[in-house]
This record gives structure tokens, sequence and C-alpha cells, in this order.
């Protein structure tokens, strides 16, 4: 745990008051700092008392007023002001023990922080908190926090994550929800694991805890499964049963609650060869990032943007993405060809040879998989890709392939669109061919 001061914003409430880098933050409000949670909850009110720690021991204290919500201007050695939780559990589904070797240290690194869940939207399984945090969570009212169930009969939720005490978390998701505080869940579907009968009980149970909507995803298989437990795919069958099951509790929960609660991820849909929903079925989107009603709402905003779309004499294209959304994809530009019959391109479904023809997502396809593949190909004079194959804020694939790399090998500038409609629609119509 680190909350000395690495640095203080100019012109922040904290330099006008005095504060300094190297001392240690102790207190607001008379609240001991531990970490991030800490400092951003407390720091919220306009009038602050502040405690803090001299590199000689000493304390000192000060009083700071700011705007209500205005942060202090504090910045510390890391992000949480402590290190990353790593995760304890051994889940038969992992996609972290699926990795192939010798990739960057990071991708093996995994994390089951409650304080990322607050923070940046992660999942996790509450296996990690303590008594303390977790009443801190109520105390706190923090919200919302995001879930990954599995199940919720003890012995198969321990049995999924691998972890003895994987139990307990039950204990914590029904007192958040007796406390009010908002959750989210994820379920990832195993065939012969968590499926049938188990998926039903933890519906119903996720029902009675009072969840705000839960996510149903398929397990994600890699080839690199050597020495793991035996975990079926989801084929075209068990992602039809997956799918009626969830609507059935769904129109109970809507009927009940005013919310379906329960969605599919799109890739179940794909897989039993069904159509999306319609746009209603997806309420607000409260599960976009889990891939639940993403496909839809590309395909509401490519439709608009397109309307503004005057002139298609744009250079040639080829659109590399995954098997999965490929044919999606094709009905968008079809749908632009229809506008203007002089536009020039087509979509390719990248294969997954990295991980393994099972993996038919987008965001794990691999520069190296591009490479191999589309230049064997006629290629437009532009390549386009979507933005969820990269590095969050870098130019580099999961196989540590870059940008600049695949350009090069391709001949061709190399374009990223953003994963929504209106960023495919201003980068299929682009003039410009810029990497």
């Amino acid at each position: 745990m680190s909350t000395v001061i690495a640095s203080v914003d100019a012109g922040s409430p904290a330099e006008k008051a005095g504060i300094r880098a190297g001392e240690k933050l102790l207190k607001l409000n008379h609240h001991d700092i531990v970490d991030v949670l800490d400092y951003r909850f407390f720091c919220y009110d306009p009038a602050l008392h502040v405690e803090l720690g001299e590199p000689d021991g000493t304390v000192r204290k000060l009083r700071v007023r700011k705007d209500e919500g205005e942060d202090l201007g504090l910045n510390f050695d890391t992000y949480l002001m402590d290190e990353p939780r790593p995760c304890s559990n051994h889940c038969v589904f992992c996609f972290v023990d699926q990795m192939p070797p010798n990739m960057r240290d990071t991708l093996y690194f995994k994390d089951d922080d409650a304080r990322l869940s607050f923070l940046m939207g992660n999942y996790i399984t509450l296996t990690n908190l303590s008594e303390r945090e977790a009443q801190r969570i109520i105390d706190l009212r923090i919200s919302p926090i995001n879930v990954s169930v599995q199940a919720t009969e003890p012995k198969l939720r321990c049995t999924l994550l691998g972890n003895r005490h994987a139990d307990k978390s039950m204990e914590y998701m029904r007192a958040f929800g007796a406390a009010g505080i908002e959750m989210n869940g994820q379920i990832v579907v195993c065939p012969g694991w968590n499926d049938g009968e188990h998926l039903k009980r933890t519906i119903e149970d996720l029902m009675e805890i009072g969840f705000r909507s839960c996510s149903v995803v398929p397990v994600g298989l890699t080839k690199y499964r050597k020495g793991l437990a035996k975990v079926p795919e989801v084929d075209a069958a068990k992602a039809a049963e997956i799918i009626d099951t969830v609507d059935e509790y769904g129109a109970k929960c809507l009927e009940r609650f005013g919310t379906r609660m329960f969605f599919c991820a799109d890739e179940l849909y794909l897989k039993a060869g069904r159509p999306l929903p319609d746009e209603d079925y997806y309420e607000d989107y409260q599960q976009l990032e889990n891939g639940v009603g993403m496909l839809r709402n590309t395909t509401n905003e490519f439709l608009d943007g397109l309307r503004d779309i005057d002139d298609g004499g744009v250079p040639s294209f080829t659109i590399a993405t995954g098997v999965a959304a490929a044919p999606f994809i094709e009905r968008l530009v079809d749908a632009a060809r229809e506008k203007f019959p002089r536009l020039r391109g087509e979509v390719v479904a990248v294969v997954n040879d990295f991980f393994g023809h099972s993996i038919t997502v987008s965001g794990l396809v691999t520069g190296q998989d591009i490479i191999k593949q589309l230049s064997v190909r006629e290629l437009g004079e532009r390549v386009i890709i979507p933005a969820n194959m990269l590095r969050h804020g870098e130019g580099v694939f999961l196989d540590d392939v870059t940008l600049e790399q695949v350009s090069e090998a391709l001949r061709r500038p190399v374009i990223v669109s953003e994963t929504d409609g209106y960023s495919l629609v201003d980068t299929l119509f682009s003039k410009e061919d810029t990497i």
C-alpha cells in the first residue's frame, strides 16, 4: 500500500492548500485512507479536513475548500494506491490458462480486484473480498459492482471456480442485494457443467438476490487446453437451448420487475443461426460491453450514419474481421452498396489459426493471421480493421505484431475503425488513407 503523494496537479485545490509531493495522505474528514476507493469517496465533499504524514514521521493537518465532486489533484505511485490483486481461482474455463506460451507477461496476469470493478467496469468473482472490504462497499454504497457469477449452487460454484471458498461470495451477493447495491452479472455457460437445470437455478437465484442485469455468454475455448478440464464447445443446438431458457426467464422478469434482466450475448444468436432481437429487447444496452446488443446497436448506428453520406466515391477497401461477425459486416456493406452501387470492397473473415478455429470473435484476431491470410488475396486500396483487435490505446495486436508491420506486409494502409456503427461509416467513406 502506498498513499505517498507522487505529485500534485498544478492549480489544483491540493496545490493551493499547500499539499506537497512526498507527504503521505493519512485521513480525509477523519476517515483513514487505504486505497483509491477511500480517496475517491472521501474527497467528494467541498470542505475537507486533511491529515498528512511528513517524511520525518510528523503529522500535519489542514483544511481544503473546493467544489463538490472536484478532485483534490493528488497523484500516487499506482492508480489503485496499492498493488492489483491477482485472482485466487482456478476456473475450468479461464481464458488466461488457454493462452499460448511466450506472449507478453501482462496477458498472463489474472486480476480479480473489486476496485477495478467499480473504477474500470471489470467483472470479478468476489472471492478476493475480505469481510472488511465487503462491509466498506455496503457502508459507502459503492455501485454498481460487476460480478462473474457462473453458478449459484455452492458446490458447483466452487468446482467451476476451482476455489473451495467460492461459495462464500454468495453471502456477499445477498448482502449487497439487501443493501441496495446495484449488481450486474455475467454467466459463462460451459456445456455439461452449468447449463440446463443449473442455469435455471442460477437465474432464479439472481432474480431473488436482485441483480440489475446479467449477460449469458458462451465459453471461449482455444486450442491450448492441454491438461485442463474437458469443456465442450457451445454448438448451434446448445446455443438455441440457452437462448430459449434465457428468453423464458426474461419474459417472467419483464412481467415481475419491468426488465428482462437476463440477456444473451450476440455470439449465441450467431452460433444458433437465429436473427438478432429487435432493439427494444435490449432495453438500455446495460450489457453492451459483454457483447449483448452490440451488433444490433452497430446496425442502427451504421444505417443512421449512412443517411448523412452523399458521396460514395471512395477508394476500394478490404474489411478484415472475425469469422462470427463477417456475415453481419457483409450485410452492412451490402446496405451501403445499395445506396452507392459503385462502392468497391469486400469483407474477409479471418480464421483464427493462432488461438484455434473455435475462437471466432474479432477481438482475438492476431496480426500474423491477418498477414498470412490477406497477403494471398487481392485486396482493396486500404484495409480496415476494428479497434478491438488492438491493445487499448496502442497500435499492437495480441501477438505483439504492430499496425505498421501489417501495413508493410500487405502494402496497404491499415485503417482502424472504432467498434460503433458511426465510426464504421466514417471509416468506410473516408478518402484519407492513413494508418
